[in-house]
């Protein structure tokens, strides 16, 4: 019988995938709000692909913000948009 594999839907394009495919950006109980490459961190999450299109448009709907309650600090989406150019440009390099 074949595991079954969680779903996450990215606040970016809307569409469900697997949850491993995704960032987890999370909330903690304390109020901080970082990113979860690992998933484990405990806290509100919300996910988004590791794509600069999706995260664009999560920022201009302000989706996460609504996902997590909270107001994210600029320094998060700045790491973020960091973090996934830099996967992206190591994805054209391995090509």
């Amino acid at each position: 019988m074949q595991k079954k594999i969680p779903q996450r839907q990215c606040m970016g394009c809307r569409e469900r995938k697997n949850k491993r495919e995704l960032i987890r950006v999370v909330r903690s109980p304390e109020g901080q709000v970082a990113l979860d490459f690992k998933g484990k961190a405990p806290g509100r999450g919300a996910y988004l692909c590791p794509s600069l299109a999706c995260l664009k448009r999560a920022i201009r709907s302000k989706a996460i913000e609504r996902s997590l309650e909270v107001e994210i600090p600029q320094e998060i989406y700045a790491r973020l948009e960091q973090e996934m150019e830099e996967a992206e440009t190591n994805d054209a390099q391995g090509s």
